[in-house]
């Protein structure tokens, strides 16, 4: 968008004090500013001059903020819009986001945050400052001068139309303030998702916090969502900030939302309406301008249905949703990914050039079920190229348990063999009945261990397991994650004592 130098500005409000009072907040910043009390005097006005944004009431004597948002978008007006909505009016807000509003404000209007807010819709906002290290999250900056396509987008890759769909969802999303929940199996790459809205959005410049909020003790998630002050409590000796301020200026991504207890939920739900955090042991608190983009491989409507996750919180976050789909629904992504995997992994292994798959081997993973879907599939091709003995990866290398579909042997004959007689198929027995059972607990395991990520106690608890009896079927049957070091003495071991 090419804006005059000095921003030009549309408020339209009926109540003519406030008009006066958003009009005298924003000359205040430099801006030119016009004013409308319905939505007709403010379609005359937008059809004489083009605005680098609108500052509009929902309610007006002639129609709605929505009313203006759609005939804006009838005419592929390209003003962002802020709508000011009534207190506790979480469904106008939430309205309002979806027909493409950029922000949404609450009546009382914080002038503060309302200057905060046109600031950012004008691309004005203040500059970032690097944020302090969190525990437990992980921080991605990128420079304001990013390239249009993200690196988050690059490594999703892809080319069917599902995917396809998921970036143009992510273009649309960026461009506004609306909240944004990522849906999808584990491992399909939802954090990638997440990192490509803020990647394309004007937030770019700012920090993207990804916090995994299962991951966190329940007695510490409110000093690590909103930091504390120095003596809160027992071995606070400072002053720390929380995810939401070290997520200023940028993006706050909420990972495993489904995971946060309700206690907390609540909490956070409050943050989200006032836009403010009251770090624990502090007095006043701190104005926030944090975009939040949150993700679930739960179907948060059934959670809600069984009392587990808050109704106006779910409201809330699941303004616009993005469904990332499994690997199997996308398989012919397949050979761009092993691709991109392969080249990936030799650049940080340093080889002299990048491993193929045979034909055998890709139409192996064809078959393979996935259920751990993108990651899974990094996970067999790191092993792969550590096991392959040169530059070509084979079935062999790929170590999947590979089960032959039940073949139909020839009819046999059910009692005499004259004309007929009646005949049944006969499945073909698995040659090695030990092996074939260890390939059966071995691709459950597996799924378990994935859908728990790699947690072995919650694994084996899942299926009646006690730690001790997983950990010793997983080293019998050479399963390994992070930070194992089970031999096969071990699993003799544990064999001994596991009842």
């Amino acid at each position: 968008m090419n804006f005059p130098v000095t921003p030009r500005l549309l408020v339209v409000d009926d109540e003519p004090d406030l008009r006066t009072l958003y009009e005298l907040a924003l000359l205040r910043e430099g801006y030119d500013i016009d004013t409308a009390g319905t939505v007709d005097e403010a379609w005359t006005l937008l059809s004489a001059a083009r605005y680098s944004a609108i500052v509009t009431d929902m309610r007006l004597p002639d129609g709605t903020g929505l009313d203006l948002l759609r005939r804006l978008e009838q005419a592929g007006r390209p003003e962002r819009t802020i709508v000011i909505t009534a207190y506790g009016s979480a469904e106008n807000a939430v309205q309002a986001l979806k027909s493409g509003a950029y922000d949404y404000l609450t009546k009382p209007v914080d002038l503060r945050q309302f200057r905060s807010v046109v600031a950012a819709a004008l691309g004005r906002g203040p500059a970032v400052a690097a944020a302090p290290a969190v525990r437990g999250a992980s921080r991605v900056t990128r420079p304001a001068a990013a390239p249009v396509v993200a690196d988050a987008l690059q490594r999703m890759g892809g080319r069917t139309p599902v995917m396809q769909q998921v970036r143009v969802l992510i273009d649309k999303v960026a461009r506004s303030m609306a909240p944004v929940l990522v849906h999808g199996e584990s491992g399909t790459g939802k954090e990638l998702v997440a990192r490509a809205i803020h990647q394309v959005s004007q937030r770019a410049g700012g920090p993207c916090i990804a916090v995994n909020c299962g991951a966190i003790p329940e007695q510490l998630l409110e000093a690590e969502f909103f930091g504390y002050r120095k003596g809160a409590f027992t071995g606070a000796n400072e002053d720390r900030e929380g995810f939401f301020q070290a997520a200023s200026g940028g993006t706050l991504f909420l990972d495993e939302i489904g995971d946060l207890p309700l206690a907390m939920q609540s909490k956070l739900l409050r943050v989200i309406q006032e836009r403010a955090v009251r770090p624990v042991g502090a007095v006043a608190e701190v104005p926030l301008d944090v975009r939040i983009v949150s993700a679930t491989h739960k179907d948060l409507a059934c959670e809600v249905a069984a009392g587990r996750f808050r109704q106006d919180l779910y409201y809330r976050l699941n303004v616009i949703q993005i469904r990332v789909p499994p690997l199997r629904e996308r398989l012919d992504d397949l050979p761009v990914l092993c691709e991109a995997v392969l080249a990936r992994v030799a650049g940080e292994s340093a080889l002299a050039e990048v491993p193929r798959l045979t034909g055998a081997a890709l139409q192996a993973l064809a078959l393979h079920q996935f259920p751990g879907n993108v990651r899974e599939l990094e996970n067999l091709l790191h092993r792969a190229v550590a096991l392959s003995s040169g530059g070509l990866i084979d079935v062999a290398d790929l170590g999947l348990a590979v089960a032959a579909p039940p073949a139909i042997a020839e009819p046999v004959a059910v009692g005499p063999t004259a004309a007929g007689a009646v005949v049944a198929p006969v499945e073909t027995l698995p040659v090695d009945l030990v092996a074939y059972l260890d390939d059966v607990e071995r691709e459950v395991l597996v799924r378990a261990l994935e859908h728990h990520r790699y947690n072995r106690t919650a694994a084996g608890a899942a299926m009646g397991l006690t730690l001790r009896q997983m950990r010793y079927r997983m080293a019998r049957l050479g399963i390994q994650v992070a930070g194992d070091a089970l031999t096969v003495e071990d699993a003799d071991t544990l064999g001994d004592l596991a009842p």
